[in-house]
């Protein structure tokens, strides 16, 4: 790891963004496609995350809830397991203009096959698509950005089952991998090269985190896990972990 290179790039990224008030997360988890049946276990765990956090939350799997005037209320939006087409194009634009102006947006699972025929989104907001996955099964994941409030909490080597996401491209220069998978700990990739499976970025005055855990049930009931996404929603919205500011 490049402490060097970690401490900079996550000084850069906290000098952009504009932080939120009032502490609001949008929880979002439409399907056109497959549905997980792990979809009301994340729900619940990311709304008792946030509630602790003081955010009040809505969950919903509405698209007329993406508008200019509901997100100017809205710190974060958290896609939880949406697949394929979930926004049209009204609902689209509105996100991304959230986003840009200084919204945060987290991305679980399966928001990595969510939305193909939207370039913004997979290229700028994400960084990257869904390609395929092996069984679920153990493996290991390696810890490459302790300093991340995302990951402080773990193991270099964080052991865990999940169902482990191959992507269509390496997320770009402007993202900071936070954790990647060890190939050789698992089977069945498909993946060349790294596969990261946790990550973040600037986009416009907001900012993304993307985890590719959370298919199983079990995943949103696992205290590490559930620390991973708080430290997630804690970055996204410039907090610490006990909800008061940076």
């Amino acid at each position: 790891m490049d402490v060097g290179r970690t401490i900079f790039l996550l000084l850069a990224l906290a000098g952009c963004a504009t932080p939120l008030q009032p502490n609001h997360v949008l929880i979002y988890s439409r399907t056109d496609g497959f549905r997980h049946n792990s979809i009301p276990a994340s729900i619940a765990a990311v709304s008792e995350i946030a509630e602790s956090m003081g955010c009040s939350v809505i969950a919903t799997e509405d698209p007329l809830a993406f508008t200019d005037e509901a997100l100017a209320n809205t710190a974060v939006v958290a896609f939880l397991n949406t697949t394929l087409d979930v926004l049209g194009p009204h609902q689209e634009a509105a996100l991304r203009r959230f986003v840009e102006g200084g919204g945060g947006f987290l991305g679980a699972h399966a928001a990595a096959d969510t939305e193909y025929d939207w370039p913004w989104y997979g290229e700028e907001l994400l960084g990257a698509y869904f390609s395929g996955h092996p069984a679920v099964q153990e493996a290991t994941v390696l810890v490459l950005e302790p300093l991340h409030p995302s990951a402080a909490h773990l193991p270099a080597r964080w052991v865990r089952t999940d169902e482990w996401y191959d992507y269509d491209r390496l997320p770009g220069d402007d993202v900071l991998v936070v954790m990647e998978l060890d190939p050789g700990s698992y089977s069945g990739w498909k993946m060349p090269g790294r596969h990261p499976i946790a990550w973040c970025r600037q986009v416009g005055l907001g900012r993304s985190y993307y985890t590719g855990g959370g298919h199983t049930i079990s995943s949103w009931n696992d205290a590490d896990f559930r620390q991973h996404v708080r430290g997630a929603l804690a970055w996204l919205m410039e907090t610490d972990l006990q909800g008061g500011p940076q």
